[in-house]
């Protein structure tokens, strides 16, 4: 499976945090059509089927990507003489 990239995910993340707010704030056809959208997006990108897997997903991945991140940062700093 292909990794999404960190600002992606992050992006859908956020999108779906804020559809999901609007929705139960003030439910209309409109919110729900967005919020049912970005679910699939976020369920698309995980690879998942539900959204709590997506979460729980999207969390798991997120950690990789910071994990994988610093195991970088230590690979490429300079050995000191």
């Amino acid at each position: 499976m292909l990794l999404p990239a960190e600002k992606e995910l992050r992006g859908v993340l956020a999108r779906f945090a804020d559809a999901r707010f609007r929705h139960d704030l003030h439910p209309t056809g409109h919110s729900s059509r967005e919020l049912e959208d970005a679910s699939h997006t976020l369920c698309v990108m995980t690879g998942t089927e539900s959204v709590d897997q997506a979460l729980i997903a999207a969390d798991a991945l997120l950690e990789r990507l910071r994990a994988d991140r610093t195991a970088a940062t230590k690979v490429t700093q300079p050995l000191a003489a």
